[in-house]
């Protein structure tokens, strides 16, 4: 299936309401990793964009948006969820298109896109406050409102636009927030089409406005606005430091989803057929460029070898290739930059030491000459010190970490500035939750990994973050408390 916007000549930016150039008329390409070819133009906003997005925000909370009802921001949002699920194939090719995505993967997003809309589009009927008890002499009532936060900005990362896109939207229109986004230049796309869809939804002016452009100009012009009041980023732990800094200009509520160096512990009395290939696409999945990947697998000592020759047999099994073929499991590395960074790694994997297994190199034929493909990797002989071992790669490879005992492992694992992720696999339930208390990490799965429900809260300790998305704990990131007083017989 084609898109209309890539018939277009530049994607614009979408600001109180219309659809604009940039103010300085730039734009810049963005291209298919699976051919290297340019897909598109998109408009390069600036921070004078930026300015005028916020503006519109703050203006739109004082009109219609305003004086909108809990019950009239729920029926936005269902038909927006209607829209999304009738244009879910298209959405998803452009996913596939820009950043690589299997398009294998649409029966999946077909299922879970539209479901959390709906789950937000929910919760926007559930925000209260509550009545107190106090202690005051007199007839003295307390009670707290909930209000949204106000203006949002919004900064999303290249690795999953569309889901990303989904849940920056999602709690600020439940919320009555408004919100400025600001996709990766790498894979704006689907975040604007995802934005025509609000817009034919019903969408008042200037509630949700795209400013597409480089990190470096509109998203640090967006985190340092004196004009937003919350900052929403999902990215890496480095450009997240950037964005704490940028917030003291007026002290922002700020949620970081950051990076991550996930464990993955595997037990010797785990079902190795199950196992196994869990583990492998725990790394492998979205050809690596997942946060919470489990990347660092930990395998106790007396199954090593026949995991690792396990493990082998399935990366042989495993279809890499262009996104659009059906058949294909793992699509290409999101983008040049970010291929470079993958066999650099490789690259100082060998020079530390670490001996490759299966892979280790940039694919060619097979139609894949011309794209950013990297053959899934196994590392073994690696040791906790290496940066292979302690850094994100955000790329396909596994590094194999032999351990003996549970306490061990459980220290290793703790041993590193992130905690996002981690998966534990056994049969042993004892084990299971012992292990998943003393882990330091906002999720832990055992005997599955990655799965994820709007429901169930997501987020990290440590470097990984701080604040929860999804689940109700993350409308509280869009609201404030607000205590009230009052002395009923003065």
């Amino acid at each position: 299936m084609k898109s209309a916007l890539l018939e277009r000549d530049v994607q614009r930016l979408f600001i109180d309401g219309s659809w604009t150039a940039a103010s300085d008329g730039r734009d810049f390409e963005t291209y298919n990793p699976s051919t290297g070819e340019v897909l598109a133009r998109v408009a390069r906003g600036t921070a004078e964009d930026v300015d005028r997005a916020v503006k519109a925000a703050n203006a739109a909370r004082e009109g219609e948006w305003g004086r909108m009802t809990p019950s009239d921001r729920q029926l936005l949002m269902l038909r927006f969820a209607d829209l999304v699920e009738a244009h879910m194939e298209e959405l998803v090719v452009l996913d596939t298109l820009e950043m690589g995505a299997p398009i294998a993967r649409l029966p999946i997003m077909r299922m879970r896109s539209p479901s959390v809309i709906r789950y937000y589009a929910g919760l926007a009927r559930t925000i209260h406050g509550q009545t107190i008890s106090n202690s005051m002499p007199g007839q003295i009532v307390t009670y707290t409102e909930r209000e949204p936060v106000g203006v949002v900005g919004a900064i999303i990362p290249w690795n999953a636009p569309m889901p990303a896109a989904l849940i920056k939207i999602c709690p600020v229109l439940a919320t009555g927030c408004t919100l400025v986004l600001k996709p990766s230049e790498d894979a704006s796309l689907s975040p604007v089409r995802l934005i025509e869809l609000l817009e034919e939804a019903g969408l008042p002016k200037g509630v949700v406005n795209l400013v597409t452009g480089y990190g470096a100009e509109a998203g640090a012009a967006l985190a340092a606005h004196p004009g937003v009041n919350k900052v929403a980023f999902t990215g890496s732990s480095q450009t997240g430091r950037a964005v704490i800094e940028a917030s003291k200009v007026n002290l922002k509520r700020l949620s970081l989803e950051l990076g991550g160096k996930s464990p993955d512990i595997l037990f010797d009395d785990a079902n190795l057929d199950k196992a196994a290939p869990g583990v492998a696409m725990a790394a492998f999945a979205n050809s690596g460029q997942v946060c919470f990947a489990g990347t660092r697998l930990f395998v106790q000592r007396g199954v090593v070898d026949e995991v690792v020759e396990r493990l082998t047999a399935f990366v042989g099994q495993l279809k890499v290739g262009v996104a659009t073929d059906v058949e294909t499991q793992l699509g290409p590395i999101a983008s040049k930059r970010q291929l470079d960074t993958v066999l650099g790694y490789l690259d100082l994997a060998a020079e530390e030491g670490a001996q490759t297994a299966v892979g280790g190199a940039r694919l060619s034929g097979a139609g894949r000459d011309a794209g950013y493909f990297v053959a899934p990797t196994i590392l073994t002989e690696v040791r906790d010190d290496m940066r292979v071992a302690r850094e994100e790669i955000f790329g396909p490879v596994i590094s194999v970490l032999p351990f003996d005992d549970e306490e061990e492992v459980i220290r290793r694992s703790n041993a590193s500035n992130f905690g996002l992720g981690a998966g534990v696999w056994t049969r042993d339930i004892g084990r299971a939750h012992r292990v998943a208390r003393k882990l330091e990490s906002g999720t832990v799965w055992i005997n599955t990994y990655g799965l994820m429900d709007p429901a169930v809260p997501m987020g990290g300790f440590k470097e990984s973050g701080y604040g929860r998305e999804y689940g109700t704990e993350h409308l509280d990131e869009f609201l404030e408390n607000k205590s009230i007083w009052i002395n009923v017989d003065p």
